[in-house]
């Protein structure tokens, strides 16, 4: 049965989700920061070691074996250390028990107490701190904790993740006792807690949402190449697949379109645009301005741009209101387009591609060909369908069922 000692620690140990070693360690500096209070001098080396089954403490004073003696309170010679321990040797340790003359003051009681509080506080942090730095780059369920000006703090369990303005989606609207899901960003550490910092306006939140709703992607059977996002407004996402059989747009989309909604259910207002990947830049450049039919592709390797000639009656799906769907597609392929009409470029509203929107996509798609290349679009007969089911704005009411889902579902 566990002594009533024993049992207070495993009840700290608990309370505080740290490991009962580490509840042992701290009694232990406490007891040697109150022995060295009270009966020895500052400079000393003092360690104690409880024995949790006689509930007894030791207490020794530790002297580094050294050649020259600089420091006497610290350091000892051999020749004397093997007086102590004949097997000793230079650059070791020898431990000399001390027993407390009479009990221990209030002032040696209260560092004591200090330190052990310290240390848990510092057990705790370092625990939570390693915690959740496991999980950088993955999904959470968090509740909405308070609101503080623009950056909303939020209850992610042991800890409290911090969202600021530039994470947040526009088309969220946050209020206190609500939940979400979010992205760990990062994780700081900081002196009081870990600083946790959440995103709902990550690119690979888009691919995380649908890691959790595509078994295929879990499989290794599909994967998530590149995925561009303005959150809360649209989003593209090019995949591809690692079988012939595998349709890998239709299964994101899922039968009559549940898995894409299941996606944009937790992201609210934002549409998303799914496309094949290619390992032909022309070709994927081309899938990334879906829904808009692009004539031909013009690719400068040196600048890594491209210039888009489509039909007039193509000219606004190509470039998307506002310039959107030309500058998720240059932040999904890596590559600048810009697109021509009647021989001339058009101004697209400019707008800095975030680094993050890049970080997914495949070197593959670099192309080592001569300065400039001119390639006629060719489409493949999947992304023909694209334009049809998968591939339209997913934000319409109902999404055809993709003839190429091999889900089963």
């Amino acid at each position: 049965m566990a002594s009533e000692f024993m049992s207070a620690i495993m009840q700290i140990a608990e309370e505080k989700g740290i490991s009962k070693e580490a509840v042992v360690e701290t009694v232990e500096a406490a007891l040697a920061a109150a022995y060295r209070k009270d009966f020895a001098q500052k400079e000393q080396t003092i360690v104690a070691v409880l024995e949790p089954d006689s509930e007894k403490s030791r207490l020794f004073v530790v002297h580094k074996i050294v050649d020259e003696v600089e420091d006497p309170l610290k350091e000892m010679t051999l020749a004397e250390a093997r007086k102590v321990d004949p097997a000793a040797e230079v650059g070791g340790e020898i431990r000399e028990e001390v027993f407390p003359p009479a009990e221990y003051g209030r002032v040696a009681a209260q560092t004591a107490k200090q330190v052990i509080l310290q240390r848990l506080r510092e057990a705790e942090r370092n625990m939570i701190f390693q915690e959740y730095k496991d999980k950088e780059g993955e999904m959470i369920n968090g509740t909405i904790q308070r609101i503080e000006g623009n950056v909303v703090m939020v209850d992610i369990g042991k800890s409290t993740g911090i969202l600021f303005p530039s994470e947040q989606s526009r088309s969220d609207r946050y209020y206190s006792g609500q939940r979400m899901k979010f992205y760990i960003v990062r994780v700081d550490d900081s002196i009081k807690e870990p600083q946790v910092l959440l995103s709902r306006a990550h690119p690979q939140m888009i691919a995380k949402l649908f890691e959790m709703e595509v078994p295929e992607i879990t499989a290794g059977t599909v994967e998530i190449k590149g995925v561009a996002r303005e959150a809360g407004v649209r989003s593209k996402v090019a995949v591809s697949s690692n079988q012939d059989a595998v349709d890998p747009v239709g299964s994101l989309v899922g039968r009559r379109g549940v898995r894409v909604q299941a996606v944009m259910a937790e992201i609210g207002e934002e549409k998303i645009d799914i496309v094949l990947w290619n390992e032909d830049t022309a070709t994927y450049i081309t899938n990334a301005l879906s829904p808009a039919k692009v004539r031909e592709v013009v690719l400068n390797n040196e600048t890594k741009s491209a210039l888009i000639r489509v039909e007039d009656d193509q000219l606004s799906l190509a470039i998307g209101k506002a310039g959107q769907n030309v500058r998720l597609a240059s932040k999904l392929t890596g590559w600048q387009i810009e697109v021509e009409k009647n021989g001339a470029k058009v101004e697209v509203e400019a707008e800095k591609p975030e680094e993050e929107a890049t970080d997914m996509v495949s070197s593959e798609t670099e192309i080592s060909t001569p300065e400039t290349e001119v390639v006629e679009a060719a489409v493949e007969p999947t992304i023909e369908a694209e334009t049809e089911a998968p591939a339209v704005d997913t934000k319409e009411e109902e999404v055809p069922e993709s003839t190429n889902d091999t889900t089963g579902e």
